[in-house]
């Protein structure tokens, strides 16, 4: 399965943003874009489609992918009913890896992608082992049974602590493993600082 195999720490650099918990100390010590010099800008304001290229490319890589398939969510955004940049950040949350994220049994969204890819999960009892599959209300996504006796599951706790911010449209029941879909996310449950608009405009472009 194809992944971008960039650095994560390189990437929130370039997009002025911690994609990851993992960068959060090293865009404090170095705000700069790789490759240039601390406090040195060789443009002094960029233009609006340097501004909606690089926000689409820090959701790309916040959501962990790669551009053909960022482009198919796009796609399937603009042909959904509503405003096609909230339906985008709907689309991505309702991912099963962001799903398995932000119930707290991943510290981070590549982590759960590959718990999801290595077949730790099942979706209404059927093994998955896809990360872009479509989480619906109603489903529920739980551990498979062999994976729980694993040292990373039996110690999830201290792995992946549960988050005090689980989002009100899933219930998680930590003791069972399993995360049922009660409802749809909303555009407050994605990050507050993405300007989805300037997604859709580079994209109508």
């Amino acid at each position: 399965m194809a992944r971008d195999m960039q650095s994560i720490v390189k990437m929130s650099r370039r997009e002025g943003y911690a994609l990851h918990p993992k960068a959060f100390k090293a865009l404090v010590k170095r705000t700069s874009p790789p490759g240039q010099q601390q406090g040195r800008n060789s443009r002094n304001k960029p233009s609006q489609y340097a501004l909606q290229l690089r926000e689409k490319q820090k959701v790309k890589r916040l959501y962990g992918l790669l551009e053909r398939q960022f482009s198919n969510v796009i796609k399937e955004a603009s042909r959904s009913r509503g405003q096609s940049g909230e339906v985008l950040l709907r689309l991505l949350e309702q991912r099963s890896d962001n799903v398995v994220y932000r119930a707290g049994f991943a510290t981070s969204r590549r982590s759960a992608r590959q718990l999801v890819t290595h077949g730790h999960f099942t979706l209404n009892g059927r093994r998955i082992n896809i990360p872009s599959i479509e989480i619906k209300i109603g489903d529920q996504l739980a551990v498979r049974t062999q994976s729980r006796d694993t040292e990373y599951f039996k110690k999830i706790d201290d792995v992946s602590p549960m988050p005090n911010d689980v989002p009100n449209w899933m219930k998680v029941n930590r003791k069972k493993f399993e995360i049922t879909i009660t409802g749809l996310p909303s555009r407050s449950d994605a990050e507050p600082d993405i300007n989805e608009s300037l997604i859709v405009e580079y994209y109508s472009r």
